[in-house]
């Protein structure tokens, strides 16, 4: 009785992250800010770890500063580091673990693109090629591996230096005006 009043919980609150996205999508970035607090608050730094990284990832879209999507992106990667095989007995976590980490590596990519910081850009971009094998052939896995091409084309064009100039604020969009950055859904 005990397991299954968790695991409502745990629904409840995949849920309620999931409703806050969509306003985020929506494009009310400051009210999904907010709300995202809010769930962050009640998760806790030391609350379940799936719900800490799928969070950050999504919070880290609703920042207006890199610096600070950065620093989201990261708590989202820290936290899905977190999500050992033991803790990940369930087929569903497993796997949804997994297949976080070609977007949140593509995230750091594209964030570290935005602070002008190439190398530490290339880098995560690696990670994400390396890990994007185990996303199906669907719309998702589709949107990583075209934002994994599309970043890997602008460092390519900035050359072995990252001479290109600081994205501004804002920007981190492709030569179509395409964001360089994942799709962000739940995987």
């Amino acid at each position: 009785m005990a397991e299954q009043q968790e695991q409502a919980a745990a629904d409840a609150m995949t849920t309620r992250i999931g409703q806050v996205a969509m306003l985020l999508h929506g494009g009310d970035r400051e009210e999904a800010r907010g709300r995202f607090l809010d769930l962050w608050a009640e998760i806790g730094e030391d609350g379940d770890a799936l719900h800490r990284c799928t969070l950050a990832h999504y919070m880290a879209d609703a920042q207006d500063d890199p610096s600070d999507e950065l620093a989201w992106d990261l708590r989202a990667l820290s936290a899905a580091d977190e999500l050992t095989d033991a803790r990940t007995a369930e087929p569903h976590r497993s796997l949804a673990v997994r297949a976080f980490y070609p977007s949140l590596h593509l995230s750091l990519a594209a964030d570290y693109v935005k602070l002008g910081r190439s190398e530490a850009a290339r880098s995560h971009l690696r990670r994400a090629r390396d890990t994007v094998g185990v996303l199906g052939d669907d719309a998702y896995g589709d949107g990583i591996r075209a934002g994994i091409g599309r970043l890997e084309l602008r460092l390519d064009e900035e050359g072995p230096s990252g001479g290109a100039p600081e994205a501004a604020p804002g920007e981190g969009r492709g030569p179509g005006g395409e964001t360089l950055g994942p799709p962000r859904q739940r995987p």
